[in-house]
Parts: structure tokens; sequence; C-alpha cells
């Protein structure tokens, strides 16, 4: 093996050797609790008691700002619409006063709730969140999901159109 390769080969596995798995602190273990609670306990069971700080700020993907209790409403409305909601997590993570959370939903459309009228059509979308915490308490929310595709398992949105295959140019030869 030639130097060059020898060397760059050292310095990895000194790296390699010389990094550390952070562990998660106990702060952001106990942010990541109340993160997951949102979903479980909240949007599947109806449990809302997550502690939020007076001055939460929500953000959709859209960049519409709402307030806890705006979207406190919203998830009434889901729960609502969809009585057999099951919202799972199904990723975690933590990093300083922020939590990143992967989740997917499923459940009914059997009653109205959030301006849609019941469909009777199971769906199953996902989406993400990304939280930030204060004090041990929610203070912003940026959340995004898959409102297109709900809409179109609900039958509200007509079928995603796929292209056809292009067809050859006329005179092409193979």
């Amino acid at each position: 093996m030639n130097a060059f390769l020898q060397c760059g080969l050292a310095a990895a596995l000194a790296l390699a050797s010389t990094s550390v798995h952070a562990e998660s602190t106990p702060e952001e273990e106990a942010n990541k609790a109340i993160a997951v609670r949102i979903f479980e306990d909240g949007l599947s069971r109806g449990i809302f008691n997550v502690p939020y700080a007076d001055d939460f700020v929500g953000h959709r993907s859209n960049t519409v700002s709402f307030t806890h209790e705006e979207g406190r409403r919203e998830a009434l409305g889901w729960r609502a619409a969809f009585p057999d909601l099951k919202v799972v997590v199904d990723h975690v993570i933590a990093e300083g006063d922020k939590v990143a959370i992967r989740w997917t939903a499923r459940g009914t459309n059997t009653c109205n709730g959030n301006g849609i009228t019941a469909t009777g059509r199971k769906v199953e979308t996902s989406g993400t969140v990304l939280l930030r915490f204060k004090d041990g308490k929610l203070a912003e929310e940026w959340v995004a999901g898959d409102a297109m595709g709900l809409m179109r398992q609900l039958g509200l949105l007509p079928p995603r159109v796929t292209a056809a295959p292009a067809s050859a140019p006329s005179g092409a030869t193979d």
C-alpha cells in the first residue's frame, strides 16, 4: 500500500476510534417523551396534556402560523373526523432544545371534522414535525404532512396523473 493511502487509512482509523456517540442528555430525553405524547396521547387517544409555553407559535409548511389553542382545535377536528385515528411515531431524534419526529397516521373518515365531510374511507398519511422546547415546555412547532395525498385518499381530489410514456419521434428506427 502506498504511503499516501496508509496515511489516509491511519487518519480515518484514528478519527473513528476517537469519535464518541454522544448519549442523549436528560433534557433531550424529557423533550422526546413530551413530543411522543403529542401523538400517542393527544392525536391517538384524545388526551391533550402536554405543557406548552405561553408564547407558543406553530408553523405550517405553507408559512401560516397558529397558536396553541388553534392547533388544539385542529387536533380535535382530526379526532372528530377520524374517531379511530391512530398516529404512530416512526422516528424521534433530539438535539439540544429540538426534537424531530416522523409520524404515520391511520384512520377511517366516518364523521365530519376540520371541514371534511365523512367519506367512510380508510386513509394512511405521514409527515414530519420539528419541535423546539423551552424550560420543558413546547415553545415552537414546524409541521409538514401530505395533505394532497390525504385529500386524494378521501376522494376529494382526482387521482394522481402519471405521464404516458413518450412515443418515438416519427421516422425513428431501431
